[in-house]
């Protein structure tokens, strides 16, 4: 992939910011009067999250934070309960966001939007680890390899570089502020090794990386008196405006989900940390709030998207159906079996216990995901069968249950020993590797507006993302995108003179619509997400063709009209916002984005896999770029609920 800055040239932001306290003097907003807030009613956002297979006090000691989540109701110093003024506003609170807002924060009032808990983010269920080179036999060189043969050639090399260079110095800053890793016998950190990886280059903290990350950030958080964490709000989208040519990004209106009002931030500066779209599949890793949100807000906004047709499918979700006890309830999201079970030697076999795997690659059960994936979704069509099976039964016990204590745990809780059975396994959506268009330093073609995490497309994944390099390009990126975004804060106008010339989303009532036409455009709406969530397992799957490509992009335009069509005659209006509503249109944004992209590239890379054209095309080696000007689409989803301002 070129660089960013050879696709359109003016990539570049300034800015800067004023750092106030969190019981906020409205920094950096000096012709506004503000009252010192003498004190804040805080809660705690403290509700333990789902994590399988653990216990309470297991769950207690690993997440239980004290976040402070600041209401509205509190904060009656600033202008209003529903208008907000920070420095920054960082949407997101996986390891990308609250990397960024610790840095940040040293310099400004930062604002943190999350959807649901804080620690409910794709970090929180990231079980691997943090690819970085640690090891004296290991090299930058080598992992800048392994990265690029996994995404097909289609990585930008300088990010690679950048991220495999900076990637060590990100996992040490992580240890020094109270991140726990698993150590060697000799006292040293245990690497561990992934498919697609030549070396042991994977810290870990056994089976549950992610949320031992995401529990030392909160707590760093919640020890920093500059970040105002607001839980529980759903962004909705973008504040623009329109200023010599260039698009200029002022914040974002969200939903208060509890008090059920329609919150505006407004700020200098906008980091989008939102994860990626997992839910626009039946089956994902991903937890429930991954609904593709920023990349739709982006999208709205005229962002940059590119690369939207990899979607990783994780070769080896828990199979519910292949478990000894099944279920009683249906997973809001799949439960992950780490690549780290096929790097410590397990090995695929089919129902016959046939091992499949070396028929399809010589690198047999550690080649890289997208290999995996198509080989097992190979054997699961020729066979007839539902799921495939992951032994690693063959190994010591002991170490088995040292390595893997959170899926022995969850096994278990179904009948099902990892020690001595094989375990029921299935590829399930897990990563987007495009996403909003970025920089070297995060910046986005909308001024004001940086993007880090997996809503992001970097250039570092190509077509496939290997192994463990998700939570090392979140940190590197979030920290890459500091000094701009100081800069570009210092230089902003404050956007509180355009706080309320955009119009303001409402609420829908049980009165303004109507009797009984909320709840019938909620079941509506929920019968869309899965009618569309089919469509593209079946036709925008792990393998494609662009006759089925074809047939989504119609059945997915008509299933659209089709729920719009009944919001609107049910009373619905344009302004209008829930969170069901507002999670279908991001849903249909990105679904529509993924099928775009993937009509586009005439070749099979990487995690983009055509009957039609099965072949690399070296002529085709370079990214699909959805620009702002070929949005032609006129949908409710497609468009912004606020009109773009023009600014002077």
């Amino acid at each position: 992939m070129a660089n960013l800055t050879s696709a359109f040239a003016s990539l570049q932001c300034a800015g800067a910011m004023h750092v106030g306290k969190v019981h906020m003097q409205a920094s950096g907003l000096p012709f506004l009067s503000f009252r010192r807030c003498a004190q804040l009613d805080i809660s705690r956002l403290g509700s333990m999250p789902r994590f399988m297979g653990a216990t309470s006090a297991t769950v207690s000691q690993h997440v239980r934070h004290r976040v402070r989540a600041i209401r509205a109701s509190t904060l009656s110093c600033f202008q209003d309960d529903t208008t907000k003024f920070f420095d920054f506003v960082v949407i997101g609170s996986g390891v990308a966001g609250l990397r960024y807002a610790l840095e940040v924060s040293k310099h400004g009032s930062v604002a943190i939007i999350t959807k649901a808990e804080p620690h409910e983010s794709n970090t929180n269920y990231a079980q691997g680890g943090v690819s970085a080179v640690l090891c004296p036999s290991d090299s930058v060189e080598s992992h800048m390899k392994d990265t690029i043969v996994a995404g097909a050639y289609l990585c930008d090399e300088e990010t690679v570089r950048i991220v495999c260079t900076e990637g060590p110095e990100r996992v040490k800053e992580l240890i020094a502020m109270g991140a726990s890793f698993d150590h060697g016998e000799d006292g040293r950190l245990h690497l561990a090794r992934e498919g697609g990886h030549s070396h042991n280059r994977i810290v870990h903290s056994a089976d549950m990386t992610g949320r031992e990350i995401e529990r030392a950030l909160l707590q760093a958080v919640d020890n920093d008196d500059n970040i105002s964490l607001f839980g529980h709000h759903f962004a909705i989208d973008l504040l623009t405006c329109q200023k010599n040519g260039e698009i200029h990004c002022y914040g974002a209106d969200s939903i208060d989900i509890k008090t059920q009002k329609v919150v505006r931030f407004i700020s200098k500066v906008t980091l989008l940390a939102s994860g990626g779209a997992g839910h626009i599949y039946p089956t994902t890793t991903n937890p429930p709030v991954a609904t593709g949100d920023g990349i739709a807000m982006s999208h709205r906004a005229q962002a940059v998207i590119s690369n939207m047709e990899f979607v990783q499918f994780h070769p080896t979700a828990l199979s519910d159906e292949g478990l000894p006890i099944k279920p009683t309830t249906k997973r809001e999201n799949a439960f992950l079996i780490t690549e780290a079970v096929r790097g410590d030697g397990g090995i695929l076999y089919n129902q016959s216990m046939e091992r499949f795997m070396p028929l399809y690659d010589d690198r047999a059960e550690l080649a890289p995901r997208d290999v995996v994936a198509r080989s097992i979704d190979d054997q699961l069509k020729k066979r007839g069968e539902n799921y495939v099976l992951l032994d690693i039964s063959h190994k010591p016990r002991d170490k088995v249950l040292a390595h893997f204590p959170n899926i022995a745990a969850e096994c278990l809780r179904y009948g099902l020993d990892i020690t001595r059975q094989p375990i029921p396994v299935v590829p399930a959506a897990h990563y987007m590797c495009g996403g909003v268009r970025a920089g070297l330093q995060g910046e986005t073609n909308v001024k004001g507006l940086y993007v880090a995490g997996e809503v992001a497309c970097t250039g570092l994944h190509g077509a496939n993302r290997l192994a463990s390099n998700s939570l090392l390009e979140a940190l590197v990126f979030a920290r890459r995108a500091v000094q701009p975004s100081i800069d570009h804060m210092v230089d902003a106008d404050a956007g509180a003179s355009l706080a309320e010339r955009w119009a303001r989303p409402t609420l829908p009532s049980p009165s303004a619509l109507g009797g009984g036409a909320l709840s019938d455009i909620v079941a509506r709406t929920r019968q869309t997400r899965t009618e569309l969530q089919t469509v593209m397992w079946e036709y925008v799957g792990i393998v494609r063709s662009t006759g089925r490509l074809k047939q989504a992009e119609w059945k997915i335009g008509d299933l659209e009209s089709e729920w719009e069509e009944f919001l609107f005659r049910r009373g619905w209006t344009p302004t209008m916002v829930g969170i069901e509503a507002c999670e279908m249109r991001n849903l249909f944004c990105c679904a529509k984005l993924v099928v775009k992209s993937a009509l586009a590239r005439r070749e099979s890379r990487g995690l983009h896999f055509t009957e039609d054209f099965p072949y690399l095309e070296e002529s085709r080696r370079k990214p699909t770029v959805i620009f702002p000007a070929a949005v032609q689409e006129l949908t409710w989803s497609s468009k912004p609920l606020q009109r773009q301002l023009q600014c002077k």
